[in-house]
């Protein structure tokens, strides 16, 4: 149920007030001019009714003038206006002598007044309590202006969510992260402990590493674990578009944080406003070094901070300012790296606990095929396999919906709608064929698991291969033979077609970029030797082409092109070799596909096995 107004129900709640008083103004209006009408007869013929004997009864004011009069059968009054009343009196005078009219007191006169005056003291009380009304809305308005505007410099603190805490239970793959983290914890609730051996609690603990690790994950189980308050915000939220707010933010922050002290202030994505001083466009106006420059005082500045522990969160520590990341500021950096076998498989195991898996799915394979990913993936991987599950009425996750949600979150959606011609087909067939039999004979490289000419996310077709064990190192011939594996679907369409196409653009990108680090960043080439060419300390506020900062020469830059086209055209040589000797394969994998579309890796691996009887190169 949606619980704010409506902006029609605003309009009319606004609208009725004035309604209601206008209803009023016209009522009460129609009211007393109902009452007596004013008459529009000359002075004579007023008096001709009078000596007519037309009247039946009459007011006069004697003061004022003011005649008051009805005739006979008619139930209305009129409002005349004498202009003199002594004349009036000696005009009237033979009525009043037939009727014994009196003239030494004004019947009515002071009833009459006050029913005179009525209207008027109606419509000033209508419209004073319209001024009223209107000076209490203004007010009101102001004062809501008035608290946004103070507001404006509080910190925008997120709540601790106590519906669905997050313990250290639930944290898995990261243990020595837990363990440096639960001595925090650990001083949360016992400083006598620390104190009393002189030992000081770090003042700021940053969490380091890729997205998907786990940080933000730990830092709201340092929430769940600790009594202490919680006080938790993004690092763009310090940041607007006016001058000053975000050092206002962080005042405020730090000034809540210290009133309820022991606690924990975390800054989620603090490169936001932690980036390195001076290297941006804005100078030392930026309002983002306003912001960080008021955090280096909160956190180590000459005023005290006991008891308030800062917690932060970024992927690029390289990018933070050098005064952050000092001790007595950030004094403990935790690097939360991707989780190794076991670590995927402790994940997996908390992820599944609210999943019904069936009995072919085994957590350890699927940790064993899932080297390189992070706590983020896993845990969408077991959430797609339920929704494949759930798609398909079953009652258990089977192996078949992780195998299908594995490659969906590795390469993207299949496209099953999308239609390919059949030259088209055979082109993808042929090029895929070329990755796998390249894969399969370069030792380095990892098993195949599946091939597949059906469209998934950007890719026309994928080759996968899943690692079998975790590297944490690549030598220099193992990325040689990763180009070669690049390269292969471009080398088959060259051979089978005599043509190249399009299809290769994102491996030939990935292949020359591969080269490229090779020389500049890793020293591996004999040419060049063992030097990093370009600057490490890219401009943080840039744009990544002029952030590149070249210290090296023209003539250096064309030795660095020459050694990289040696190890694509290298790479290209050898791919050939090895889709030229081995043609008959290349052409059974091509014709699997293209018949069945998908290959899975037993099927390839028997495929490459067998010796069959050479095939005959296909014709266009």
């Amino acid at each position: 149920m949606n619980d704010n107004p409506s902006p029609k129900k605003n309009f009319w709640t606004t609208l009725i007030p004035y309604l209601l008083i206008l209803a009023i103004l016209i009522a009460s209006v129609s009211l007393f001019s109902t009452q007596s009408k004013r008459s529009d007869l000359k002075y004579y013929q007023v008096v001709d009714l009078f000596q007519d004997d037309k009247i039946e009864s009459f007011t006069l004011n004697l003061s004022s003038g003011s005649l008051v009069y009805k005739e006979r059968g008619s139930n209305a009054e009129n409002k005349y206006t004498v202009p003199d009343v002594n004349m009036f009196v000696e005009d009237i005078k033979d009525y009043a002598q037939k009727n014994n009219v009196k003239y030494d007191y004004n019947p009515g006169s002071s009833n009459n007044w006050l029913l005179s005056a009525l209207p008027s003291f109606i419509m000033m009380l209508l419209l004073l309590g319209l001024m009223y009304y209107m000076f209490k809305r203004m007010n009101v308005a102001m004062m809501n202006d008035t608290n946004k505007t103070l507001a404006f410099g509080k910190a925008r603190v997120k709540p601790k969510d106590s519906n669905h805490k997050v313990t250290f239970d639930d944290v898995a793959g990261c243990d020595e992260e837990k363990a440096e983290l639960a001595e925090i914890v650990d001083f949360l609730k016992g400083p006598e402990k620390y104190t009393k051996l002189g030992a000081r609690i770090p003042k700021g603990v940053l969490l380091v590493g890729p997205p998907g690790t786990g940080k933000t994950l730990l830092a709201k189980a340092v929430a769940g674990e600790a009594d202490a308050p919680f006080f938790s915000i993004s690092g763009s939220d310090f940041v607007e578009m006016y001058v000053g707010v975000g050092a206002a933010r962080v005042r405020d922050l730090f000034q809540q944080a210290k009133k309820s002290a022991p606690s924990i202030i975390f800054i989620d994505e603090i490169d936001a406003v932690g980036r390195h001083r001076g290297a941006g466009l804005g100078g030392g106006n930026d309002e983002r070094e306003q912001t960080l420059n008021q955090i280096l005082v909160e956190m180590d500045g000459f005023g005290e901070n006991e008891g308030v522990i800062v917690m932060a969160a970024t992927n690029r520590p390289d990018v933070l300012d050098p005064a952050l990341m000092r001790p007595g500021r950030f004094d403990r950096q935790i690097t939360v790296s991707r989780p190794d076998v076991d670590g995927r498989e402790a994940i997996l195991k908390v992820h599944a606990r609210n999943k019904p898996l069936a009995p072919d799915v085994n957590l350890r394979t699927i940790a064993n095929e899932t080297a390189g990913f992070t706590g983020a993936d896993l845990e969408n991987i077991l959430n797609e396999s339920a929704l494949l599950a759930a798609r398909k009425n079953h009652l258990a996750i089977t192996e078949a919906e992780i195998e299908e949600a594995t490659i969906k979150v590795v390469v993207g959606t299949e496209k099953k709608s999308h239609r390919m011609t059949a030259k088209e087909k055979k082109i993808t067939a042929y090029h895929e064929a070329g990755h796998a039999i390249a894969t399969y004979f370069l030792p380095s490289q990892d098993p195949v698991h599946e091939i597949s000419i059906i469209p998934r996310g950007m890719a026309g077709g994928y080759t996968l291969s899943i690692p079998s064990e975790d590297k944490n190192y690549m030598s220099k011939n193992d990325m040689l033979d990763e180009i070669v594996v690049l390269l292969g679907g471009r080398t088959s369409e060259a051979i089978i077609f005599g043509d190249i196409t399009t299809g290769a653009s994102n491996d030939i990108e990935r292949a020359s970029e591969m080269a490229r680090n090779m020389v500049t960043k890793y020293g591996m080439s004999d040419e060049l030797g063992p030097i990093t060419f370009g600057s490490g300390n890219d401009e943080v506020f840039l744009g990544e082409d002029m952030s590149k900062i070249r210290n090296y020469s023209e003539n250096v830059q064309a030795q660095i092109d020459k050694v990289v086209n040696k190890y694509i055209t290298s790479a290209y040589s050898r791919c050939e070799e090895i889709l030229r000797n081995h043609i008959d394969k290349l052409h059974r994998v091509a014709e699997y596909l293209i018949v069945h579309e998908k290959m899975d890796g037993e099927t390839f691996a028997s495929i490459m096995s067998s010796t069959p009887e050479p095939a005959a190169v296909p014709q266009e």
